[in-house]
């Protein structure tokens, strides 16, 4: 089994064409990877009898000389991505039993190009969290532990599906990006994730936050393998008015490009308060790195950066209160009766949202309440122009920003949960591509003195996920980062 799970899902692929292994061999590897694994409670779900019946069909293909792109490989599924026929909760109780009747069309993506559906993956409920802590299902726990062996959060919202990538009990996984969800979890627990520009992959079918800034994206061991699971991922859906028509580019060949040539910006404003010391020094070494592959370092300003939080924390929660007002107890998942309907509005609500849920729908409906909507809301759109204005005068002058993708490693579990205002302050480097639209990846680089993994993050122009992969690439070759976390499937390297 450890050999199977030792094939990054490029090597897979081509280990699956030469039919080296089976699709179904590969899918019960992490299926078993999965169980022994369930520990870290990064899954909530796990659809065995699915995934065999799928590997055997792509079997099929492969015989067949019919392959899709992702043809054979186990994909694990956050839970906030509907499956059809497969229970969709975004892991609140106010949506337990709810079993869609639709496919989200970035999981129908996947399917079609020949992905297997290991199972649902814990996030934050709602997405609503920065470690995976708000989960109606418990906290999943990151795979890598410090010297003293306490649990650590594996980031959020989408940390389980962090922790099953860097654990090997899920070779590649979906995630969704709001203000961080996808990087920040890709940094604590050193594997490659992806925020896409606003609009590449389509949000219908995918349970919403704040509609404005959620974004789907990959989660993978490797630059090469998000670019894989990315051209599958993405595409125009009719069904999203948000959807784009800009043409992919060619993001599996972008990764080997090399960044010669290349002006990559260092935004001052990213050097704050409370970093940790080895944050900084990561960051300067990923800039050693790539002016030693030919880039050059460009000083740059976002004069707006400081602003870019308590924006954020102002428009999501506005948006995620509207978004939530559907979860009524009427039409699917929770129902809490009461004598009058207005009581069982209200015990369901009650009842079926969490407390990080409940106090972000009190503070957007606060902020969007006729005597503060204009002192609050409309303000804050204000500064995320602004925000975006920054970026679109940075890149007239360079093609891609490098930035530290996290203030520090990943922290234990429980620390922080009882202080919102400390958590928040994990998505600080992360928020400002959501309020700008923009694309970023995060890249593992290094790792802390108590051994746990330290991310760099790229950021980059609207639709040039291409030049992404570049600077990932080189930054992934430079960096070396081959340790793996201790509680993974097969035992650490």
């Amino acid at each position: 089994m450890s050999d199977l799970l030792g094939l990054n899902a490029v090597a897979a692929r081509e280990a699956l064409d030469k039919k080296a292994i089976s699709a179904v061999e590969l899918t019960t590897a992490y299926l078993g990877a999965a169980e022994a694994t369930a520990g870290l409670n990064n899954y909530v779900a796990l659809t065995a009898d699915h995934a065999l019946a799928m590997a055997a069909e792509s079997d099929k293909r492969i015989a067949a000389g019919a392959a899709g792109l992702l043809e054979g490989l186990p994909i694990g599924v956050k839970d906030l991505f509907c499956t059809k026929g497969i229970s969709s909760t975004a892991c609140s109780n106010i949506l337990k039993g709810f079993v869609p009747p639709y496919e989200s069309t970035v999981t129908a993506n996947l399917w079609a190009a020949g992905g297997v559906m290991l199972g649902k993956l814990n996030c934050d409920e709602f997405a609503m969290g920065s470690g995976n802590e708000t989960s109606a299902y418990g906290p999943a726990v990151n795979p890598w532990q410090g010297k003293d062996k306490v649990d650590l959060v594996p980031g959020g919202s989408s940390g389980g599906s962090a922790s099953a990538v860097a654990a090997r009990s899920a070779l590649l996984a979906t995630g969704t990006d709001t203000g961080g969800s996808i990087r920040q979890p890709a940094a604590f627990c050193g594997v490659v994730g992806l925020k896409p520009t606003y609009g590449r992959c389509s949000r219908w079918g995918i349970v919403a936050f704040a509609s404005s800034l959620d974004q789907a994206g990959p989660f993978t061991r490797t630059v090469a393998d998000n670019a894989l699971m990315m051209m599958a991922m993405a595409s125009h859906d009719a069904k999203d008015s948000t959807s784009t028509q800009t043409p992919l580019q060619d993001l599996i060949g972008a990764v080997g490009d090399g960044v010669k040539g290349m002006k990559i910006g260092v935004p001052k404003e990213y050097v704050m308060d409370g970093m940790d010391s080895e944050v900084v020094t990561l960051w300067e070494q990923g800039q050693a790195w790539l002016r030693d592959a030919g880039a050059e370092l460009i000083d740059v300003s976002l004069p707006h950066t400081k602003y870019a939080l308590p924006a954020y924390y102002i428009i999501a929660p506005a948006e995620a209160s509207s978004n939530l007002a559907r979860y009524d107890g009427v039409r699917y998942g929770m129902r809490v009766d009461a004598e009058t309907l207005d009581g069982m509005y209200e015990a369901t609500r009650a009842a079926g949202f969490g407390e990080e849920v409940q106090r972000r729908i009190m503070i957007g409906t606060y902020v969007l309440s006729a005597g503060y909507y204009d002192a609050y809301y409309l303000k804050a759109q204000k500064v995320r122009r602004l925000i975006k204005d920054d970026f679109d005068a940075a890149f007239q002058t360079v093609d891609a920003l490098l930035t530290p993708a996290t203030p520090s490693a990943a922290f234990p579990v429980g620390r922080k949960i009882d202080d919102p205002v400390t958590n928040f302050l994990n998505d600080v480097f992360t928020v400002p591509a959501n309020l700008a639209g923009l694309p970023g990846i995060a890249v593992p680089g290094g790792v802390t003195s108590d051994c746990l993994p330290l991310g760099l993050q790229v950021l980059g122009r609207p639709f040039d996920e291409a030049s992404l992969y570049r600077v990932a690439g080189v930054l992934e070759q430079a960096a070396g980062f081959t340790m793996t976390p201790a509680r993974m499937a097969g035992g650490a390297a």
